[in-house]
């Protein structure tokens, strides 16, 4: 008996494949709210320490221990959120993580309103796909209307004219056989009839 066989090394792992990618967007994303969240109150705990300190002159967070978290979103806002997670598409969970960090950094939000601006990044970007694909509707109806109307226009005949070979003779072919051609401009071709 192997080694192998115990540890079950080389089976592969269904376990990627298995997860839908809109529950993995919306996964990632409210990971980053609950992370901005957290960094929110450290941000919050050491601007109430310096202002203890400037107040008292004394430093006293060392004897100070804060829990994990004590903010939290309700329920039904943290399902909201979730719900408007899964409508973004997954080439947009990028763009929205930056867009959302970098609104933190600009407005230095207090923990209670990172949910707030999480939600409006949120917004922001789902009116942007709905735009985008109202503009690849009315692509693709301007592409099929315009298949079916030059389908007329497209229409080749069997019979072709050609203006340089023809077997009615006429006036003007025998007074050019008679002189001789002129030199055209240089950026214009010569033509010449070979028969």
């Amino acid at each position: 008996m192997s080694l192998a066989s115990w540890f079950r090394w080389n089976e592969p792992s269904n376990r990627i494949s298995q997860r839908n990618p809109k529950e993995m967007v919306a996964e990632t994303l409210m990971m980053e709210l609950s992370w901005q969240i957290k960094q929110a109150e450290k941000q919050q705990r050491e601007r109430e320490n310096e202002y203890r300190k400037i107040k008292t002159g004394v430093d006293y967070g060392w004897l100070v221990s804060y829990p994990k978290q004590s903010y939290d979103i309700s329920p039904g806002e943290r399902l909201q959120l979730e719900d408007m997670c899964t409508k973004i598409h997954p080439s947009y969970c990028g763009p929205v993580i930056l867009r959302f960090r970098q609104l933190i950094a600009e407005y230095e939000p207090e923990a209670q309103e990172v949910s707030r601006l999480f939600r409006s990044v949120l917004q922001e970007v789902a009116e942007k796909i709905k735009e985008e694909e109202e503009a690849k509707k009315l692509a693709r109806q301007w592409n099929t209307k315009n298949k079916t109307s030059l389908s007329l226009t497209t229409f080749k005949s069997r019979s072709r004219i050609s203006p340089f070979i023809s077997d009615i003779k006429t006036i003007s072919e025998d007074v050019e056989r008679g002189t001789q051609p002129t030199k055209r401009v240089w950026s214009m071709p010569e033509f010449r009839n070979a028969k």
